[in-house]
């Protein structure tokens, strides 16, 4: 499946956060719970230098526990980053990053200075969200669709505490392609970017080889098929997703069950874990564009 998705404002917020980087004493990357690889910026580390990384794993309660576990463990074993692991509903625990973040400042800084903190993030991973727990107001417009910040924002939060809000911004880290349909998945890519019926099949082969118990019992299905095609047919009888014949209607039935994952109906499930990281992965910076399908 062929991805090709970098709109023209996010060619220009790269440039800008260049840029910004140079003010910047902290900065938090948003990541979706379910894909933290996949979602992470492949050349922040680069960007960022040395300056200290809070990652915060978005949307904690749609993903395994268990992965969620590992990958905090192997975050922290990076220099200068914590993580944590949040949803939504952690309101209070949200509101302590700024306080954790201030504790990870060199020692001989200028505490009267205000700390300029950057918040990062792919589309749909809850960014805004945040910012407005952060902030104890709306600031940030919310919605559960890629690319509703299409630019950069200065905001106060308290004394002493500016944020930056960039776009959401999908840095092309579809390279293994694995990548792109994790993302497509969860959501983080336009649903008009990407075929339903091809992106549900890596779906369903993914959650037949790892999660088969949270299928059966959402579909209520005695049997779980490992081929994607066969597992589609399986929920389009039971949800009577049928056309004429009894074939099934794959188009329909991929909707469900993408809808559904991006839900949460299924349970916590998280895609990948810190031992699918590629042995080569880089950070090299992705071309300055391409061409949006």
């Amino acid at each position: 499946m062929a991805i090709n998705w970098f709109p023209g404002h996010m060619n220009k917020a790269k440039r800008e956060i260049g840029r910004a980087f140079q003010q910047v004493d902290l900065v938090i990357e948003v990541l979706d719970a379910r894909v933290p690889y996949a979602s992470s910026n492949p050349i922040l580390r680069r960007l960022r230098r040395d300056k200290p990384c809070i990652k915060v794993l978005n949307k904690s309660d749609l993903a395994d526990p268990v992965a969620t576990a590992e990958w905090i463990a192997h975050f922290q074993a990076e220099d200068g980053v914590r993580a944590v692991s949040v949803d939504r509903e952690q309101t209070k625990l949200i509101k302590s990053l700024l306080v954790e973040g201030r504790k990870m400042l060199p020692a001989d800084r200028n505490m009267d200075k205000p700390v300029v903190a950057m918040i990062v993030g792919v589309p749909n991973v809850g960014k805004s969200t945040l910012i407005n727990i952060l902030a104890g107001r709306i600031i940030a417009k919310t919605g559960n669709v890629p690319a509703v910040t299409q630019r950069q924002q200065r905001i106060i939060i308290a004394k002493k505490m500016i944020l930056l809000d960039t776009p959401g911004i999908l840095w092309p880290r579809l390279n293994p392609p694995a990548c792109g349909y994790r993302l497509a998945f969860t959501g983080a890519i336009k649903d008009n970017q990407f075929d339903f019926e091809e992106l549900s099949l890596f779906g369903a082969e993914f959650l037949a080889s790892h999660y088969p118990e949270a299928l059966a019992s959402r579909y209520k299905l005695t049997e779980v098929p490992t081929e994607g095609s066969a597992l589609l047919a399986s929920i389009a009888a039971k949800r009577g997703c049928l056309g004429k014949g009894g074939i099934p209607d794959l188009n329909r039935v991929s909707e469900i069950l993408i809808r559904e994952f991006r839900q949460g109906k299924l349970g916590g499930i998280t895609m990948e874990r810190p031992s699918d990281i590629p042995s080569d992965d880089d950070e090299e910076e992705p071309p300055e564009a391409i061409t949006p399908t």
